[in-house]
């Protein structure tokens, strides 16, 4: 059992260590990256930081510098990543952070993680091994899913040796290292937007949500309005005026939006 002053010391260092890697303004970036750094080395890991795997963008601190290549080290051609147009595409690390919200590691046996996953079981990490990480043999993965549907993938590879107890490094260090991961990323990401891509004060109805919903899985007006028992114009009506409230131009956007939001849910209608 653990004391109650060797717990609230464990807090108040863990609050130490996620004030050091956050980010409240462009100017604290690369302090930041620095001070995570740090924390990896130790830990004899590295740090590979994709803020969003649906853009290529590189992150960077306030002078447009690299973190990944600056900081973090990743300086040989051929280990600069995110140049990579097809990376998000047909790595199998972003591919496993589309579908695990929990820090994970993984070796060329496969994925592992505190619960078992079948969509990660169906991903085959040999190629990845021998191509791509050929000089690590396991690695320690936090995915972060940040709000409108972005997703970071965050890796971590071990530079120790090969070792078969990298599950009790990844037990002792993945929920520290995933609070960090998601404090950074998130104050990045918050400095970095340029722009509110939806409106802030945007709430729908039970019935635009309902609305919407339904034509999220390609129901059409008449078809939703004999599911709502309601007329076809008034499944129109709930559409126009969800489309208005998240300024969108038509009404692929208007589902697209509302699924960032997630009024849609993970629905497997």
């Amino acid at each position: 059992m653990i004391a109650a002053g060797d717990q609230h010391e464990d807090i108040s260092e863990l609050e130490h260590m996620l004030e050091k890697v956050s980010i409240h303004s462009a100017s604290d970036i690369r302090s930041a990256a620095i001070n995570f750094s740090h924390f990896a080395e130790v830990r004899n890991l590295r740090i590979a930081l994709c803020a969003d795997i649906a853009n290529g963008k590189p992150m960077t601190d306030m002078d447009g510098t690299s973190l990944n290549a600056d900081i973090f080290g990743w300086v040989e051609s051929k280990e600069r990543w995110w140049e990579d147009a097809r990376y998000a595409l047909h790595s199998p690390i972003p591919r496993a952070c589309r579908y695990e919200g929990e820090p994970f590691w993984c070796d060329k046996r496969g994925f592992h993680g505190k619960n078992a996953n079948p969509f990660l079981d169906e991903i085959d990490l040999t190629a990845y091994f021998e191509k791509v990480a050929k000089n690590y043999r396991q690695l320690i993965i936090v995915p972060v899913h940040l709000p409108f549907g972005q997703i970071s993938a965050n890796s971590f590879p071990y530079k120790g040796p090969e070792t078969d107890d990298f599950g009790s490094i990844f037990s002792s260090t993945s929920v520290v290292l995933a609070a960090l991961t998601r404090r950074f990323i998130s104050g990045y990401v918050a400095v970095a937007s340029k722009s509110n891509i939806i409106p802030s004060d945007c709430g729908l109805s039970k019935r635009e949500a309902e609305c919407i919903k339904w034509a999220s899985i390609g129901k059409t007006d008449e078809e939703i309005g004999t599911i709502m028992s309601v007329c076809r114009s008034t499944v129109r009506y709930h559409v126009k005026r969800a489309g208005e409230k998240l300024g969108s131009v038509n009404r692929t956007q208007t589902v697209f939006k509302a699924a960032q939001l997630g009024y849609l849910g993970a629905s497997r209608w």
